[in-house]
């Protein structure tokens, strides 16, 4: 039978790397013949060469993940082979017939004699030199140098993203997959920090060994095989070097991909696409160098054979990157010229520039509070509002673009919604505003102005004046918490214009998925923007739409019926009245209101007019006047109780009363009769009545 996970055996590839790790270890201790051994060896020199050219080629560090795992695993498999050719060397001595040492052995040594013997352990003592204490040395510091900036730089580049995310800059999936990515990152340089120690010990292993084929192969000759000491000397130290050279050269290609590999996290391409891009930027250091070769060229004692050449060759790379330059720069004018064009002539420009559904503009002296190398603490505010604005109204707001404006003054922000101001106001950086609720006594010395969202009396202050405000009784809001609280009433109060009919289909899409019953029954009752009306007008009154399904079923309803909005949306109302009744009652579920004189009511529902906005009451001039003043005494009486004002009436008269009294006060709440649930406790706390007018 199949094995569900990749066959009968499993995924094949983890099998063989599996069988070889554990292969490599078994080598410590099996003696292997040298037939394997030379085969080994070349593996173990195909393997670093393949190394180092796949960091050659690689983009980012992190493309190459598994590289501290390859470090670990290519430097042990070279360790096992040095051991297995140190027990071969020291137990065959001259009848040793591995094809790889001994041509290494030749190719350094030569054809033998003291000579060879000593320029071969000089040529395997520099290398060891360079790679121990250039390449190993500067690799091992520099892992531990990324890996340490790294880790310190994580919590600052994660607070970007957040940012980015917060701003609308990038989605979610983005967000995440930049966090992922940078955590891959700390993870391979943390690694790299313990895995570049392998290569150290690697060299000092690999000097350890060679000395003991040395000395033991001496002693070994001497003693047990009977040579004489000439004879072992020259045997074991040509082997030792040509086993040595034959271990650490691997290993020096190891280095070389460890260092490319840590040195390069600010790169954007490959090696050669690196070197290709920053050596060919300028030309004019080719034509410096072939005059500066050109003038060693003339002096006495200086090879001008190998000198010349060399400057002719860096004269053509002058010339060649200076026409490709003149070319480049040509190529970019003409793509300049062609994109300030007249607009008329790009056949592929769009007839209409859109517009920013919501956007926040600031003046330049503001541009700190979006900055994110000093925290951005306004974007992530902006985030939070688009979030509860979701669950408040059930809205999901569009994403804010924030942008600078120069024609704004210094200190000045401006809220636009689909490019039309709707509100604005003054900061002043540094100093924090001191909003009065009404219960100030000591009232502090101060910059007099207004808090832009309400429209209350405000000073600006200090931040060392800040304890004693709060301590006075003001309540204190710093700069990105006056244009956050700005920015929640400006769409609290104009959701209803944010909503447009592919904001509506939006919805209807995303509703479709559970409730596709609901809303295609609702369609055929009402079209798309009938439906938008009814949602726009309980926007208006900040009646939230989250309860969706019961708002369309309610439609899908009385849409057969008529087609009359203001109707439909008093059904909406109704079918949402416990959420409405709970929003306005206390906790005990007690809804305290003012209701109106019958008298009064029937005045306001016989003063019906129709216009093309919609049924609204038309009282006459005086009567408006009076029942305003009479509507105002009520409402500031119970405020004074520590009442929220609700007004409750008849169906007929709801929405009438609410648009007599829209101008005047914008705040107030209006429910019908029929909107209330029976389990909220209704306590009438006033009547709203004119004296003059019974």
């Amino acid at each position: 039978m199949a094995d569900p996970t990749g066959g009968f055996l499993g995924n094949k590839s983890d099998l063989v790397i599996a069988i070889a790790v554990v292969a490599v270890v078994m080598m410590l201790v099996i003696p292997l013949p040298t037939v394997l051994l030379d085969a080994l060896m070349a593996m173990n020199l195909i393997l670093a060469l393949l190394i180092l050219l796949i960091v050659l080629y690689t983009r980012k560090a992190t493309d190459f993940a598994s590289f501290p795992t390859v470090l670990l695993v290519s430097t042990v498999f070279g360790l096992a082979i040095n051991v297995s050719s140190t027990r071969l060397i020291l137990t065959r001595g001259a009848a040793f017939d591995g094809r790889m040492i001994r041509a290494f052995s030749s190719f350094v040594v030569g054809s033998g004699g003291t000579e060879g013997l000593v320029v071969g352990f000089v040529i395997f003592i520099v290398i060891i030199a360079v790679q121990a204490v250039v390449i190993t040395k500067g690799a091992t510091r520099i892992a531990e140098v990324a890996a340490r900036f790294t880790l310190d730089a994580l919590p600052g580049k994660q607070m970007a993203i957040e940012a980015e995310y917060n701003s609308g800059a990038i989605t979610e999936e983005e967000s995440i997959g930049r966090k992922n990515d940078l955590q891959r990152e700390v993870d391979f340089y943390g690694a790299m920090d313990g895995s570049s120690k392998f290569i150290s010990g690697n060299v000092k292993v690999g000097i350890l060994i060679t000395a003991v084929n040395i000395l033991g192969g001496i002693i070994i000759g001497t003693v047990l095989h009977s040579e004489s000491l000439g004879s072992a000397v020259g045997t074991y130290i040509s082997f030792s070097i040509g086993d040595g050279l034959l271990s650490q050269f691997p290993a020096l290609l190891v280095s070389t991909a460890t260092g490319i590999i840590v040195t390069r996290s600010v790169s954007e391409g490959t090696f050669g696409e690196d070197v290709t891009k920053e050596f060919s930027r300028d030309a004019r250091i080719y034509g410096i160098g072939a005059v500066v070769l050109l003038i060693f060229s003339v002096i006495p004692g200086f090879p001008w054979y190998v000198l010349i050449p060399m400057a002719f060759l860096l004269g053509i790379l002058f010339f060649r990157l200076n026409r490709k330059k003149k070319r480049d720069f040509e190529t970019a004018m003409k793509t300049k010229a062609d994109a300030v064009k007249p607009r008329e002539e790009s056949p592929d420009m769009s007839p209409v520039v859109p517009l920013d559904p919501l956007s926040l503009e600031l003046g330049y002296g503001l541009i700190p509070l979006v900055d994110r190398d000093k925290g951005a603490e306004l974007l992530e505010r902006v985030q939070r509002i688009r979030r509860e604005s979701a669950l408040d109204l059930g809205l999901v707001i569009p994403r804010i673009r924030i942008i600078d404006n120069m024609r704004l003054e210094p200190s000045e922000y401006c809220l636009k919604i689909k490019g039309v101001d709707v509100g604005r106001g003054k900061i002043r950086m540094g100093y924090f505003l001191c909003i009065n609720p009404g219960g100030v006594k000591d009232e502090l010395p101060g910059e007099k102005t207004q808090d832009p969202a309400f429209g209350l009396p405000a000073l600006w202050v200090g931040a060392d004046k800040r304890d004693e405000a709060e301590r006075a009784g003001y309540t204190v809001v710093d700069p990105p918490s006056i244009i956050a609280t700005h920015l929640t009433e400006i769409i609290k109060h104009h959701a209803s214009e944010i909503l447009g009919r592919q904001e509506t289909q939006a919805i209807l899409d995303a509703l479709r998925k559970d409730y596709p019953a609901v809303v295609d029954e609702a369609l055929k009752a009402l079209s798309l923007g009938q439906m938008q009306k009814v949602i726009q007008n309980l926007l208006k009154e900040q009646v939230s739409i989250r309860n969706m399904t019961a708002i369309l079923e309610a439609l899908a309803d009385y849409g057969p019926a008529t087609k009359d909005t203001q109707f439909l949306t008093e059904k909406a109302r109704q079918a949402l009245a416990r959420q409405l009744c709970l929003q306005y009652s206390d906790e005990e579920k007690t809804l305290r209101v003012l209701t109106i004189e019958p008298g009064l009511e029937q005045k306001i529902i016989d003063s019906k007019v129709e216009t093309a906005a919609g049924v609204i009451a038309a009282l006459d001039p005086p009567l408006q006047t009076s029942w305003i003043k009479a509507l105002s005494r009520a409402v500031s009486a119970v405020q004074e109780q520590g009442c929220l004002p609700v007004i409750l009436c008849s169906e007929a008269a709801r929405s009438l009363v609410k648009s007599s009294t829209v101008r005047e006060l914008p705040e107030l709440t209006v429910l019908s009769v029929q909107e209330i649930v029976n389990e909220i406790n209704v306590e009438a706390v006033g009547e709203i009545k004119i004296e003059s007018e019974l």
